[in-house]
């Protein structure tokens, strides 16, 4: 028998990690909820027509397909062989695969509020918290499986949303202790009219794919990679300027106006950004305009955010989003606007694991662990475990009777803070022992005092 593997860019979770993602995602879900938003889920496949086209030529390629049930059937080999053939070609035919995982929670969002929107409350504010999968190169802080927090609001224009998406990633951060996290925001009509007077809005494609490659690749490469798309040398030294505008936020405002203040576009979106830095301005988010932001997801047309970690971890980004005014149109209902931002878990854990920034008390499942000091003791305790547990006290009885070094041995393992000692004496007396295993104390109480102490 083969030794036991795991898909390349997928984990298991123990259960010290599972508590740590839970302490993220429970911080996290705590701020959803104090801003209003409402949880969803929607399935791990979808129509694979529903993702195709959605994220661009880059996503596209990493959309993980999944084969229809019967390409084993005889009758239907000559077809199938014909359709593994477009397969391989980069061609999508129903005969092999008509599903695919998602690859990410905005798309699977855009394609419910279509289906439900006659018996949505608009703005209609939820959030969502999934795993998602994309066919990318495994690499620290990157994997082919991984969970996504989003929380979106559509059916509303009003820039305030932005604001309260700014203040959510700055209030979890807070909560989080990741101190030095920076989150940048551009706007999507910014690199429009830059689009435009590079040669029109067919060029945007190109630009943002190039410029959103910046940190990875450097200026140079970008500028190798937009002459390969067809832009001319005027043009790329066009984009050169514009990606060299830095300064304070005052000054990046300025520098743009400078270079697309004329155009109609170019002025609606700085004009935003100011009116986010402006509401902004008594809430000490550390908010950075970053011109080089490009996000190149297709879909997105107004404010677009990136969140930082702290520059002493080398991870990238660990949360995104922006404003995508018409998503559900490409579902057939149009109209309906939206904005939303999405945090990376797994880097999260990453950084705070690397800045150990967990507290002590994390990894704490049980909190008393009764000791099995015969069939009589342990009867008896059983009905005190029983007491706790009816108060939410979290606490285990050892599985059978050991010897004391045994039982203590595995209370340390499992990070347990107290155990209860019920001996034969302290039957007689009705009383129990309590130790408090990190500092050695014991004390000795009445057992009908017990469902009162202080765990």
């Amino acid at each position: 028998m083969s030794k036991p593997t795991l898909p390349q860019g997928t984990r298991d979770f123990g259960p010290e990690v599972v508590r740590k993602r839970n302490y993220i995602l429970n911080t996290i879900k705590s701020v959803f909820e104090t801003y209003g938003f409402q949880p969803l889920e929607t399935p791990a496949m979808e129509n694979i027509d529903t993702l195709m086209g959605k994220y661009g030529e880059e996503g596209d390629k990493l959309i993980f397909k999944i084969l229809n049930n019967g390409l084993d059937n005889p009758e239907k080999e000559k077809q199938i062989r014909e359709d593994f053939e477009k397969i391989i070609q980069g061609k999508n035919t129903k005969g092999i695969t008509e599903r695919a995982l998602k690859y990410d929670l905005t798309i699977p969002f855009a394609r419910y509020v279509a289906m439900n929107h006659n018996q949505l409350t608009f703005p209609f504010k939820r959030y969502q918290v999934q795993p998602v999968w994309r066919a990318d190169r495994p690499q620290k802080g990157r994997y082919r499986e991984f969970y996504q927090c989003d929380a979106d609001v559509v059916g509303s224009n009003s820039l305030l949303n932005e604001v309260e998406l700014t203040l959510m990633y700055h209030t979890v951060f807070n909560n989080l202790q990741l101190s030095g996290s920076e989150l940048r925001v551009n706007h999507r009509k910014i690199l429009a009219a830059l689009a435009a007077i590079c040669g029109g809005a067919d060029k945007m494609a190109d630009i943002t794919i190039a410029i959103d490659k910046l940190d990875k690749i450097g200026l140079d490469k970008v500028k190798e990679e937009l002459t390969q798309r067809g832009l001319t040398n005027e043009q790329v030294s066009t984009i050169e300027k514009y990606l060299s505008v830095t300064g304070s936020n005052k000054e990046i405002l300025k520098g743009l106006e400078a270079l697309i203040g004329n155009t109609e576009t170019g002025k609606k979106g700085i004009e935003e950004l100011q009116f986010l830095l402006t509401q902004l301005s008594t809430h000490n988010v550390n908010l950075i305009i970053d011109p080089t932001l490009a996000r190149g997801l297709n879909y997105y047309t107004g404010t677009i955010f990136e969140a930082k970690a702290p520059s002493s971890v080398k991870i990238g980004s660990i949360g995104g989003g922006g404003r995508y005014d018409d998503l559900t149109g490409l579902f057939g209902v149009p109209n309906i606007p939206g904005v939303g931002i999405s945090f990376g878990v797994d880097r999260i854990y990453d950084v705070m694991e690397e800045l150990q920034l967990f507290p002590k008390d994390v990894h704490i499942g049980t909190q008393v662990l009764f000791f099995n000091l015969g069939e009589k003791e342990s009867r008896y305790s059983f009905e005190l475990m029983q007491q706790l547990r009816d108060k939410g006290i979290r606490c285990e009885l050892y599985h059978e009777n050991s010897k004391f070094d045994k039982q203590f041995k595995y209370a340390e393992k499992k990070n347990i803070p107290y155990a209860i000692i019920i001996g034969e004496a302290e039957m007689m007396e009705n009383k129990c022992k309590i130790k408090r295993l990190a500092t050695g104390e014991q004390e000795t109480i009445p057992s009908g005092f017990l469902k009162n102490y202080p765990f």
